[in-house]
Parts: C-alpha cells; sequence; structure tokens
C-alpha cells in the first residue's frame, strides 16, 4: 500500500516500524576537508564509500523486518519535478546573501539547467564557484576561489531525524540551531508540501511551519522523543530552546491527545547534544540510558487552565520516563559501571538505537558492551557496521525519521 493511501502516525518509540525515511550519504560528504569540516559539524573526514556500505547494510537490516525504507534524496528529486517546488528549491539556496547581486542568477540558472536527480544531489551537495560557468571572472566569484561554496553543501542530511520529528499524525519541522543544517528544513518542507505520496499528510505542524530557514526558538528532532500517546520527552541544551519546548507543548496539548511534556534538561555539549544521546526506549518496560543521565533535572509541563501551563519538578528521569510510558516499574539499562567504558560508549552512541518494533532494536556494532547487556536483558540487537557513519555524531535513531508505526 502507498504512503498516500494511509494515515501517518507516530505514537510510541517502540511500535512495529512500518515507514521511515532515510537519506543514503553522498555528494554532500565528498565535500568535507580539513578545513572546513568542523564548520560543517564533522569531528573528522569520512571515508565515504565505507560510509556508503554501512548506510547500505542498514537499510538491509531495515528492510529485511518489513520495513518500507523511503530514501530522501528520490524523495526530493521526485519532489523538484513540480514546477513551484523546484523554484522554491533553487530561489530558497539561491539568494543575495549567499551568492551575491552579481551571481545570484547565474546560480539560479545552474541549477535550474540539472535535471531533477542532479539538482537533488547539489541541493544536498552543494555548488561551488567552479561549478558555475563564468563565476570566477567577477569580484565576489574571484576572490573567494573556485573550491568555496556558493551553495553549502548538507553533510548532516543522514540524521533524518533532526530536521523531521513525527508525533501523533502531526510533524516538527525542526528551525535548526546550526548553520550548516538550517537548509535542510526547507527541503524537507518542500517534500512534505509538494511530493504525492506525502502532500497534505500531515494533519498538523506542531512547530516549524514558519518558512523562514531560522526561528529564534530552535528545536531539532533528536530532542524529541514520543513516550506514548499521552507523553513526549523534549530535551533542552545544547540545540533545542526552552522557549521552543513550551511553544512545541502548548501547540501539542492544546490540539493533541498529548496530556504533558518531559522537558529533560541537558548539559550544553557535543557529546550531550540531543536527549537521544544519552537515553532511547527499547521496549514496553526498557530504555537504555548514560549513566550520568540519570540525575537530569525532568520538568513535568501540564494545562494549568486559563491558558497557562503547570509546571512542576519530576523526582528523577526514570520515574517520570516509566510514568510517561505508562508502567510500573521501568528497567533502566546501560553501559558497565566502568565509567571510562560507559562515556566510551556514550560517545560512540551507545544509548542511539532505533528500535524496529518491542524489544528489538537496531544498535552500532562497535558498541560490543552496551549491546551485550542488552542482549542479556532479553532485547534483540541488530547490529550495523559502524567505523565511518559515527563521525558525524549520531546513531541509527539520528539516521531515521519514521513516519509510520503500528499502536503499541
Amino acid at each position: 500500500m502507498d504512503v498516500s493511501r494511509r494515515a501517518l502516525h507516530v505514537t510510541s518509540e517502540i511500535g512495529r516500524l512500518r515507514e521511515v525515511v532515510v537519506h543514503r550519504p553522498g555528494l554532500e560528504l565528498r565535500r568535507l576537508t580539513p578545513a572546513n569540516k568542523e564548520e560543517l559539524l564533522f569531528d573528522e573526514l569520512v571515508w565515504v564509500g565505507r560510509a556508503q556500505e554501512e548506510h547500505d547494510a542498514f537499510v538491509e537490516v531495515l528492510t529485511g523486518e518489513g520495513v518500507r525504507v523511503r530514501h530522501f534524496a528520490r524523495l526530493l528529486a521526485e519532489t523538484l519535478g513540480d514546477d513551484l517546488a523546484r523554484r522554491r528549491a533553487i530561489e530558497g539556496v539561491a539568494t543575495i546573501d549567499t551568492c551575491g547581486v552579481e551571481l545570484v542568477d547565474p546560480v539560479r540558472a545552474r541549477l535550474d539547467a540539472f535535471g531533477h536527480e542532479l539538482l537533488a544531489a547539489h541541493l544536498l551537495g552543494g555548488l561551488t564557484v567552479g561549478e558555475v560557468p563564468g563565476a570566477g571572472e567577477g569580484f565576489a566569484g574571484g576572490v573567494l576561489g573556485p573550491t568555496s561554496f556558493l551553495v553549502p553543501p548538507l553533510p548532516n542530511a543522514v540524521f533524518t531525524r533532526d530536521p523531521s520529528a513525527w508525533v501523533g499524525a502531526g510533524v516538527v519541522l525542526s528551525p535548526m540551531q546550526r548553520a550548516a543544517r538550517r537548509a535542510e528544513g526547507l527541503l524537507w518542507r518542500l517534500v512534505y508540501e509538494y511530493h504525492p505520496d506525502f502532500a497534505g499528510l500531515a494533519a498538523r505542524v506542531w512547530y516549524g511551519e514558519d518558512d523562514r530557514d531560522h526561528l529564534p526558538a530552535t528545536l531539532e528532532g533528536g530532542d524529541v522523543l514520543v513516550l506514548s500517546e499521552r507523553c513526549v520527552a523534549v530535551g533542552v541544551g545544547e540545540r533545542t530552546h526552552p522557549i521552543a519546548v513550551e511553544n512545541l507543548a502548548a501547540a501539542l496539548m492544546a490540539d493533541g491527545p498529548v496530556e504533558r511534556v518531559l522537558a529533560v534538561e541537558l548539559p550544553k555539549a557535543r557529546e550531550t547534544m540531543h536527549l537521544d544521546t544519552v537515553v532511547t526506549v527499547l521496549d514496553a518496560d526498557a530504555v537504555v540510558m548514560w549513566p550520568r543521565a540519570r540525575a537530569a533535572t525532568v520538568h513535568r509541563l501540564e494545562p494549568g487552565g486559563h491558558g497557562r501551563m503547570r509546571v512542576t519538578r519530576e523526582v528523577d528521569l526514570a520515574s517520570a520516563f516509566a510514568e510517561g510510558i505508562g508502567v510500573d516499574r521501568l528497567r533502566v539499562l546501560s553501559t558497565g559501571e566502568d565509567e571510562v567504558l560507559t562515556d566510551r560508549e556514550q560517545w560512540d552512541d551507545g544509548n542511539n538505537t532505533l528500535a524496529v518494533g518491542p524489544g528489538v532494536v537496531v544498535g552500532y556494532e562497535r558498541n560490543v558492551d552496551t549491546n551485550q547487556r542488552l542482549a542479556d536483558e532479553g532485547i534483540e540487537v541488530l547490529t550495523i557496521p559502524s567505523s565511518e557513519l559515527p563521525r558525524g555524531r549520531g546513531g541509527p535513531r539520528c539516521m531515521a525519521c519514521p513516519v509510520l508505526r503500528d499502536p503499541v
């Protein structure tokens, strides 16, 4: 059945996964250099061919579990068949602020000359001065040089969870905190608005519907965990602003079945950039959690009447999640008590698992200790190779945007 014939819906982290959007690494990762990698949010360069092999293995695991896998680049290319979507994409990425008054029209013309697939590749992979005929002859292009970008690449596009996170029958279209990722939001909006399989399917955009590429109060999908139909947890840290959490909570509780939102304060650090770097849900009664996250401050946000919100402090993260999921007792699993090993595997996204069903998760094979401890507790861990994919600081959950899960 086509996605267009069924309602998209996500009401948990563990319901049987039916439909997901991923992005196979491509041209955008080949654009990384020692000079630009930090600006583009990578700690080191990536062996792209191997990263593609690892991502292919990830997709193979998902399809082996009966998941329909949609590739974002393909969806984008198909979306660009709509003339209005194509124009909005080109005009959105090539502006006088990014290209200069002399080059904006040549850049737009160059992009418009591409076929749908090649245009999608360059919207994701960028466009340099040297790739635009004559661009190096003017002032800006001459000073910048042939390898400088007029359309920047989006190497973090492999992490499809961050720009698009489904909650119930609606979606968060994330206004991203880092400049290197903001253009991703435009491309996802266009897919949802114009692709024939998705247009009109989002009953509500909970947050981020504004067509600007940046909102002051940023929020990213890696911080959003759907604990149950009635409870959503949101991280508040390096990438997600407390005002965004408050506004999202108000929208969810006003127009959806959500009764409360758990706002989890995180250290503002790269290793804890999102909530799903420290905790993910494994089963109806189990999570994997970085031990240092147990002491996180958790605020419960609920409707307070008269347009106000009632805010209370939770005792701890584990008990708050247990109530949010709807169980009396939550099994909290993690790496060993050895602090060094625990921190190493957290850095390598040992706590960032993707559930394809209750008690069945995808994890990086490099996190041997975490995976063994999960297996010892009855969790089936489907491992994927992970020498290159983790270099952008993201795990299996980061690389997947579920759009349809069965109810639990």
